[in-house]
């Protein structure tokens, strides 16, 4: 219990650090607000456009009986809509993260100066770092869509998959959460690669998820989520620094 309360307090750390500084801190939440307008008006095109989308994806269903093709074409638009929101949802953090990394990356930098023994920034070729980022991202959100319909799946099956499914995906996606943000503490030593961050993060596993499924439910409701970013940043970085001075441990297939 110590180490998941001890993980809890790196999100409110996080937001004493920011409170102190109240431009840097709104300015953290600008990539959120841009992010979940853009989202809002994607979803809200697919909304008004979704008949004729619907209409070109199914033209075998063109000369069916009104009574079936109003049946199918409404399945199609449901799921698409469904689909859409539920991608929208599982992206939202990662690209949130990815649009902000500048504003992300100076909040990271002035919490790792004002804790001091800040390392140099490693170098990292440009094009090598944004192959990474891309691949990166790309990778996490296709885990994140894998455990979304798993636990919708397992949700299905009565009385177990109730209640086993929040707590996997509780805990699997705060895991893939915490491994977003404590990527800049871990790039700026020179760890570029996920299953660094993974090595070093199942040293202190319960104060990981401590902080990262808290944080996790925070991002999940909307309006919270623009001002919960910018002080998860800086708690991540005093948990990454926290994690990175033990030595990580030898690779675990298992």
């Amino acid at each position: 219990m110590r180490e998941i309360f001890g993980g809890f307090g790196y999100l409110l750390r996080g937001v004493g650090l920011l409170l102190r500084r109240p431009r840097l801190f709104l300015l953290g939440t600008l990539p959120a607000v841009f992010v979940w307008l853009v989202f809002l008006g994607l979803f809200i095109a697919l909304v008004v456009n979704i008949e004729e989308l619907v209409g070109w994806a199914t033209p075998f269903a063109a000369d069916w009986d009104q009574t079936w093709q109003a049946l199918v074409r409404g399945a199609v638009s449901l799921a698409t809509l469904l689909g859409a929101l539920l991608l929208f949802v599982v992206s939202f953090t990662t690209v949130t993260l990815a649009v902000g990394s500048p504003v992300y990356d100076k909040i990271a930098e002035l919490v790792e100066n004002e804790l001091g023994g800040a390392p140099e920034e490693a170098d990292d070729p440009l094009l090598a770092s944004v192959t990474r980022s891309v691949r990166q991202t790309a990778g996490i959100v296709l885990v994140s869509l894998a455990v979304t319909v798993t636990v919708f799946v397992l949700g299905l099956v009565p009385f177990v998959g109730w209640m086993a499914g929040p707590v996997i995906a509780a805990v699997a996606g705060g895991w893939l959460l915490g491994i977003e943000l404590v990527a800049n503490a871990f790039d700026r030593r020179g760890l570029f690669r996920v299953r660094d961050r993974r090595r070093y993060m199942a040293t202190r596993r319960l104060r990981v998820l401590g902080f990262a499924i808290p944080t996790y439910f925070l991002l999940a409701v909307p309006f919270l989520a623009v001002v919960v970013f910018p002080a998860a940043t800086a708690g991540a970085t005093v948990l990454a620094r926290d994690l990175l001075p033990a030595a990580p441990p030898e690779a675990d297939e298992a």
